[in-house]
C-alpha cells in the first residue's frame, strides 16, 4: 500500500498511508503518535493497521465537506484499526492450531487472507447477480487474478485492487469516465502532497468510488 522504502518502519508505513488517504496534513499529533506506537507494538502487519485506516475514511469519504480532509486524525480510526487488529489476531490464532492434538477431524481454521479472498470472491459474485454485464469479467477474476489465495497481507491487498480496477475497466465508458471525475474531484484538495501521497490517495478514492457505485459493502 505505500511506497516508501522496504527499510521503512512500522510506523513510518503507517503515518505515511494515513495522511495520503486523509488527504491533507504533513505529520501527526502527539496523540496520534502515541496512539501509533501503541499499534507498533501489537506486532501484527502493516496492512492489517491500514486497512482499519482505509475502511474509517471510507465510511467517512462521503460527509466530508469540500476541502475538508477525510478524517481529522489517527484518532478518528481508532474502532476500526482495533477491530482489523482483534480479527487478524483470531483468525492467525485459528489457522495454527494443530487440529491433530484435540480434535482431528476439525476443519483447520481459514487464515486472515484465507478469509479476506473468500469475502472478495463472494462480494464480486453477489455483484455478477446484480449486473450481468459484469458477469463475464467476475468469471473470468475467479480464474485468473482470484485463481489463488495469497499468503501475505500485502499480496492479498493488491489482489484486492486488482480485481476492482479490472471490473472498473469492465464498466462501459461514460461510466468509467464519470467515476474517474468523481474520485479525482473529491482528492482535488490535496495541494502539499508529495507525488507519492498523491498516487496512494488517488488509488484509495478510486477504489472507494467504485466500490460505492457497484454497491459492494465492506470486505
Amino acid at each position: 500500500m505505500s511506497l516508501l522504502p522496504e527499510s521503512a518502519s512500522f510506523e513510518e508505513l503507517v503515518q505515511d498511508y494515513f495522511l495520503a488517504v486523509r488527504g491533507a496534513g504533513l505529520m501527526l499529533s502527539a496523540l496520534d503518535t502515541e496512539l501509533l506506537t501503541t499499534w507498533a507494538r501489537e506486532g501484527v502487519p502493516f496492512e492489517v493497521v491500514a486497512r482499519g485506516i482505509s475502511r474509517s475514511a471510507e465510511k467517512a469519504l462521503w460527509d466530508a465537506r469540500p476541502g475538508e480532509p477525510v478524517l481529522r486524525s489517527l484518532r478518528a480510526c481508532r474502532r476500526q484499526v482495533e477491530s482489523e487488529i482483534k480479527k487478524y489476531r483470531e483468525l492467525a490464532a485459528g489457522a495454527g492450531e494443530d487440529p491433530s492434538s484435540s480434535a482431528p477431524r476439525r476443519k483447520r481454521a481459514r487464515s486472515w487472507e484465507e478469509t479476506r479472498h473468500a469475502r472478495l470472491c463472494a462480494a464480486l459474485e453477489d455483484l455478477a447477480g446484480r449486473d450481468e454485464a459484469l458477469s463475464h469479467r467476475v468469471r473470468n477474476l475467479r480464474i485468473t487474478v482470484l485463481a489463488h489465495v495469497p499468503e501475505e497481507p500485502a499480496a492479498m491487498d493488491a489482489q484486492e485492487v486488482l480485481a476492482f480496477l479490472l471490473v472498473l475497466r469492465a464498466l462501459p465508458f461514460m461510466d468509467r469516465c464519470a467515476l474517474w471525475r468523481e474520485a479525482l474531484a473529491a482528492s482535488a484538495e490535496q495541494q502539499v502532497m508529495s507525488p507519492r501521497a498523491r498516487k496512494v490517495s488517488r488509488r484509495f478514492r478510486v477504489l472507494a468510488t467504485v466500490r460505492r457505485r457497484l454497491g459492494v459493502k465492506e470486505l
